[in-house]
């Protein structure tokens, strides 16, 4: 995959679980060298016994980013280990099924804290190293759920409606320094956030229904989309946000 052009560029990978472990191998397949971070050492553990990334020298860290002061030390850390800091996947979230009516204050604030407030922190972080160097690019993860006003989805599906905007003004605001900034938005993917919900009695025949493509997505439907936005082919391409969601958002 050398026509990337994410050789040896150094990357930081928010999020162990399922979409963010297949970034890492893919970053790692095309030769970039991946930081993995996230508050769950087991799931680091299994990251770093990957055939694919222990070959990589995958490097991880273990942090809980729902501070500003913790989102910037692992932004710092990881790029220390890397000698500079290339690109940005930010890979990790939440959600809380349930009706607004009966959504309390510490789930609504557990959920924004996650899903937006650490993007915007270790963003920010991110982004001023990359200004400095004169180059970079991030990749935020999104979702169809900040276009479509699904039931029981409000504190996420309002996280993700403000990483939209989020990931656009950082876009303009950097555009000039070199710095690209993306989200891809996945539709009704089996993750380990979306596994309980799918399991339920006929819920997966129902979200298969609505997706055009006949079926659910997948960790590796994703992460070519990632790739590409992460590499040197898209440094002209800043602001999107890319669905890939297998028709979803089309009806």
């Amino acid at each position: 995959m050398g026509w990337l052009g994410l050789e040896e560029r150094g990357a930081l990978v928010i999020g162990a679980g399922g979409l963010g472990t297949a970034c890492a191998r893919a970053l790692a397949e095309a030769g970039a060298r991946p930081v993995v971070v996230d508050a769950d050492e087991t799931r680091l553990k299994a990251l770093r016994e990957d055939p694919v990334l222990a070959a990589a020298d995958v490097r991880t860290v273990t942090a809980d980013l729902t501070s500003s002061e913790a989102c910037e030390r692992a932004v710092t850390t990881a790029a220390r280990e890397l000698g500079g800091l290339d690109v940005l996947v930010h890979a990790v979230g939440t959600n809380d099924r349930r009706p607004v009516v009966d959504t309390p204050d510490d789930v609504w604030d557990r959920i924004v804290t996650l899903n937006l407030s650490s993007a915007f922190w270790t963003g920010r972080a991110a982004g001023r190293l990359m200004r400095e160097q004169g180059r970079g690019s991030m990749v935020f993860f999104s979702s169809v759920s900040s276009r479509l006003a699904h039931r029981h989805h409000a504190p996420y599906a309002a996280s993700k409606g403000g990483l939209d905007q989020l990931v656009k003004v950082m876009a303009r605001e950097w555009a000039a320094d070199g710095v690209t900034v993306n989200a891809v938005a996945p539709g009704y993917t089996e993750t380990e956030l979306t596994r309980a919900y799918l399991d339920r009695p006929g819920m997966r025949e129902e979200m298969t229904s609505l997706v055009p493509a006949g079926r659910l997505g997948t960790p590796q439907d994703v992460v070519g989309a990632v790739l590409f936005l992460a590499s040197a082919r898209a440094s002209f391409v800043t602001g999107q946000v890319l669905y890939v969601d297998g028709g979803r958002t089309l009806i």
